[in-house]
């Protein structure tokens, strides 16, 4: 075990997803910040654990090729970008590598990996950013917390924002410290104004400034406003939220416009969307219009199929791939995003759309249950993935193909190897950066269901009743009978657990968890009337 204020010679070898570098001496881990892959350094333990240890570089004895001069004045000190001080070309290396690794070593799966996906403007790319806001030293400031704490670290000009989210929050902080406008005190829970949260339209320019309060404001917000409003035409939309809540959610439940419309307008791969404060969107568009694309090539679609768009938000995703399906389904839970996924509907012409507003597992259970069989299943799941009522209701559903994308490597990877126990295979896995220069990778994943259980045999067919033998029929046969005379779509497993049901002949692991955690679940009635019939169409009952 290492010691406190040991300093000890060290090769880094490899790096972290939170960009940490990685060496190892005595067979002990040891990770390091800032540094990278290749660095040859002496360095200091600040923290010493049974197992690992932390160090800080005491001296850069041979810097790695990767490095690079970090171009933020509060890199190190703003909590934001964890690989600022390396190439975008090694940080690219490292994320595809995290992809990997949560999937073969947390799901313990094996598909194939396809190249990332860098990101053709690494700076300048984000459509959306909330600052903190608050005061130091007599004077109103925002910025960005630092790393594991609530201390605002002063910056107007981040690297990953557009130039103009700065020039607008240089003027908007002069104009709040001369009006008078009291920042938030977050230990206090006193003052007026907790984040100024800033989102424009990467296609339209649109602007939408919105302010996060502590109680309603109004009277005092609208010369600000209106001074703003001036000087940024581009300004659209400007409107206050109300979270009287000592909580670290940003946004409360009630939004009033104070001065130009309720939403801005974009447009994600054609599709011309309204977004509020509270709809979820990719904070990077040109990105995400790759992203969806890659989704779109993984779902395989026809024109013919019943799309469920589970976790839609304002219905991007879905609403990109609408003219390629017969039905699209969409589910979110946020009020907001269902009333503008509908509005974005509408407003493209879309007429194949139906959006639900609620839970994503409690939807799609519903859907399950009263026999809704979507073709192709799309999740784009928070960072905490898909709860297991949505993993059960999903394959239920028995969709040819899930398509999942996720920005949570470690949680898709989880979901993924639920899945695989309910009968769908991790066919291939794409990593995408979507959050260049962060800790954050997105990935895309293929799932399709898994072919029936099959075993190669010789039989001497003279041993056999050859007319009893007609009478039998394949799974695919009794699906195919199914899907044309009742509409429904079943899978290999609904079929077996009925023949079992029946007392008919069924092969040992058909219906059976691969372990005593997992759950199978259960056919429904409707299906399970239509299979009865199809066993009876083909007298084997």
């Amino acid at each position: 075990m290492r010691k406190k204020n040991e300093i000890v010679p060290l090769t880094i070898t490899g790096m972290t997803a939170d960009g940490n570098g990685v060496g190892r001496i005595d067979g002990e881990t040891v990770f390091v910040s800032r540094t990278a892959i290749g660095d040859r350094l002496q360095c200091r333990i600040v923290k010493a654990l049974p197992t690992y240890a932390f160090g800080i570089i005491e001296s850069l004895e041979e810097p790695s090729p990767d490095r690079a001069e970090p171009d933020c004045p509060v890199y190190a000190a703003c909590g934001g970008c964890a690989f600022r001080h390396i190439t975008y070309g090694a940080e690219c290396a490292v994320k595809q590598q995290v992809v990997e690794d949560a999937f073969v070593r947390i799901g313990g799966l094996k598909p194939e990996f396809l190249p990332i996906l860098g990101c053709d403007t690494p700076a300048g790319y984000r459509n959306k950013a909330q600052y903190p806001v608050g005061s130091q030293n007599g004077q109103a400031v925002c910025g960005f917390y630092a790393k594991r704490s609530h201390r605002i670290v002063p910056c107007m000009n981040c690297p990953l924002q557009p130039p103009l989210f700065g020039e607008l929050l240089e003027a908007a902080m002069r104009l709040i410290q001369d009006m008078g406008i009291a920042p938030y005190e977050e230990q206090q829970g006193t003052g007026l104004l907790r984040h100024l949260y800033l989102r424009q339209g990467y296609h339209s320019g649109e602007l939408m400034l919105c302010f996060v309060v502590t109680r309603p404001a109004r009277k005092q917000l609208m010369p600000l406003c209106e001074a703003l409003k001036a000087r940024f035409p581009q300004l659209t939309s400007l409107c206050m939220n109300v979270n009287p809540a000592r909580t670290n959610v940003i946004l409360g439940k009630h939004t009033e416009t104070l001065l130009g419309a309720d939403v801005i307008q974009d447009a994600m791969c054609g599709i011309r969307l309204q977004l509020s404060p509270h709809a979820f969107y990719q904070v990077n568009t040109a990105q995400a219009e790759r992203l969806y694309g890659i989704a779109a090539e993984f779902a395989q679609l026809t024109g013919n199929e019943t799309l469920l768009d589970l976790y839609c938000g304002a219905g991007t995703i879905g609403l990109s791939m609408a003219h390629r399906v017969k039905k699209l389904i969409g589910v979110e839970i946020i009020p907001q995003a269902v009333e503008n996924a509908r509005k974005n509907a509408a407003a493209n012409g879309i007429a194949n759309a139906d959006f639900f507003c609620g839970d994503a597992g409690k939807i799609a259970q519903r859907l399950a249950e009263r026999g809704e069989s979507p073709d192709v299943i799309v999740v784009d799941p928070p960072r905490k993935g898909c709860d297991q009522a949505t993993i059960n209701a999903v394959a239920q559903m028995a969709p040819r193909r899930i398509v999942m994308i996720s920005c949570n490597p470690a949680t898709a990877a989880r979901d993924c190897a639920l899945l695989d126990k309910l009968g769908y295979r991790t066919n291939q896995v794409r990593a995408l950066d979507m959050f260049p220069r962060t800790g954050h990778v997105e990935c895309v994943v293929l799932l399709s269901q898994l072919p029936d259980e099959h075993i190669d045999i010789d039989i001497d067919l003279d041993e056999f009743d050859l007319t009893s033998a007609e009478c039998k029929a394949t799974y695919d046969e009794i699906k195919e009978y199914v899907l044309e005379h009742s509409g429904l779509k079943v899978s290999s497993l609904y079929i077996s657990q009925i023949k079992r049901k029946l007392g008919l002949e069924v092969g040992v692991n058909y219906n059976k968890a691969k372990n005593k955690d997992s759950r199978v679940p259960n056919c429904p009635k409707e299906k399970e009337n239509a299979i009865v019939d199809a066993l009876k169409h083909f007298k084997m009952i």
